[in-house]
């Protein structure tokens, strides 16, 4: 059975983007399999895809050659953030960008995404909390509730505070969406995701050698991404 056959068993093939047709389908669910997820083997010898661990290589070649983070393609102009809200406020994401098409099929159809009450498993090889410690920057280990699609033309790397390598300034948006359970997210569901992540933003900035300044950076920051939720 082909790619296209095994997941249009799962998928609608009318709405499945042709790129997300073209990725290699996880062996047991019949799910396609992001480019950017870490293949491993079985205790048989046989590969599998871990759907919680990114292959660090192909961050690297992402952000090179300016591919999409779902589909390994090279972008266009445009370009799409996946993430939550607190990544819309301070403008930051740990991860490079996606062709629209493959942001929003992922914010649709992604199990952790379109299921706030999901949490992310930990076992023996994967461990959420050693991951948090290790990633650049300072990561939020929760599951939003909404997920964000920030489209926008340009990006640039920076390294955060204390090394461990890189993150991502993103640009202006030309446009920004939000979901929910694979359905477009109301305004009171992304305020309700802001309040309960602002409290972390919060922690941090008290952490700041000048505190005073960062809180009102972060109040500053909160203000001008308010213009971004979805209206009334």
């Amino acid at each position: 059975m082909s790619n296209q056959e095994t997941i249009a068993r799962r998928f609608d093939p009318e709405t499945l983007p042709a790129r997300i047709r073209a990725l290699k389908v996880d062996p047991k669910r019949g799910y396609p399999v992001p480019w950017f997820v870490q293949w491993l083997s079985d205790s048989e010898g046989k590969p599998y895809p871990e759907f919680r661990a990114m292959d660090a290589k192909k961050l690297v070649h992402a952000v090179k050659e300016r591919l999409c983070w779902v589909c390994g393609e090279k972008l266009g102009v445009r370009m799409t953030f996946v993430a939550g809200p607190m990544c819309g406020i301070n403008r930051t994401s740990s991860e490079p960008p996606s062709h629209h098409e493959c942001a929003e099929w992922s914010a649709k159809n992604c199990p952790f995404l379109t299921k706030p009450q999901m949490v992310r498993r930990e076992d023996d090889l994967i461990d959420n909390k050693k991951l948090v410690e290790t990633a650049a920057g300072v990561c939020l280990p929760r599951n939003p509730g909404v997920t964000m699609l920030w489209t926008t033309k340009s990006y640039k790397l920076f390294q955060p505070p204390g090394g461990g390598g890189f993150l991502i300034e993103m640009g202006e948006p030309e446009m920004v969406e939000w979901f929910r359970e694979a359905r477009p997210a109301t305004q009171d569901e992304v305020l309700d995701s802001v309040e309960s992540g602002l409290p972390s933003l919060e922690e941090l900035a008290a952490q700041d050698k000048d505190p005073e300044a960062a809180l009102k950076e972060l109040r500053e920051m909160v203000a001008k991404f308010m213009k971004y939720l979805p209206p009334k």
